[in-house]
């Protein structure tokens, strides 16, 4: 199960990352850019993601992986059950979705390598 609290310690460490409260919803951004979104509860973690690979993953694990809402589908954006999610698959998808957001060069200085 991941946290709130896991996932902060990660994005932190992130380049151009800043926390904030929004509608008792914490939000990880990079500039205006949200990359990562609990909901209130905290037990469902978004987080960008291409749109065109979207189906595939959540068709890989349903019991983890889901779309969100009907008007946030038009974003590149997929929920995950923090429930359902181990420490590395976070990592990854906090890291892949930072990606997203920041300019490549950026991402390669904090990776060290070109991103993907």
């Amino acid at each position: 199960m991941v946290t709130v609290e896991d996932v902060r310690r990660l994005a932190l460490t992130l380049p151009r990352t800043s926390e904030h409260l929004i509608g008792d919803r914490v939000k990880f951004r990079v500039g205006q850019i949200v990359y990562v979104a609990f909901s209130a509860d905290e037990t469902v973690m978004g987080f960008a993601f291409p749109k065109e690979e979207r189906d595939a993953l959540i068709a890989s694990e349903p019991g983890t992986f889901h779309l969100p809402r009907l008007s946030d589908q038009r974003f590149n954006w997929v929920n995950a059950w923090t429930a359902e999610l181990g420490e590395a698959e976070m990592r990854e998808l906090v890291i892949d979705a930072w990606c997203m957001v920041v300019p490549k060069k950026v991402a390669a200085a904090r990776l060290g390598s070109p991103p993907r």
